[in-house]
């Protein structure tokens, strides 16, 4: 999928806002300034977070609950974990059953969550993006979005 633009990768995180549920992950991966907080910052707003969702980078998650949220959603950072075993102190596996799971900077925990949709975020030659989406069972029937 081709994104031009910050705006862009906002409406996927809100398209992706009228299809998950509680027990999804979405992992998001790429380099540094290439969309996945603007993706997730969509989400977020379409799932009703009023104001712009701040970046979990310092805190490495933030949670948001009902009313805040339409669900529970752990948006989670893993850029400034040094070792993936620190992912288990985090306690995401318990958070995931009734809500969702939204993960930057995946590729800091390759292979933790198969069942992830999983988004890739590129630089574009044109100053664009380029998302590529690796889909598991359980969103073939909700994907590609529309």
């Amino acid at each position: 999928m081709r994104l031009s633009n910050a705006q862009d990768s906002e409406d996927v995180g809100r398209r992706l806002a009228a299809l998950v549920r509680p027990g999804d992950v979405i992992t998001l991966s790429g380099p540094l300034g290439a969309g996945k907080t603007s993706i997730a910052r969509g989400l977020l707003a379409a799932l009703g977070l009023a104001g712009e969702a701040p970046s979990p980078t310092f805190a490495i998650v933030q949670p948001y609950e009902p009313p805040e949220t339409r669900m529970p959603v752990m948006h989670v950072d893993l850029y400034r974990l040094d070792d993936p075993a620190e992912i288990d102190e985090l306690g995401l596996d318990e958070a995931r059953r009734d809500g969702l799971l939204l993960v930057e900077w995946a590729e800091r925990a390759p292979g933790r969550w198969p069942d992830a949709l999983a988004l890739v975020l590129d630089f574009a030659p044109d100053g664009g993006r380029c998302l590529t989406a690796t889909v598991p069972a359980a969103w073939k029937g909700r994907w590609p979005l529309t």
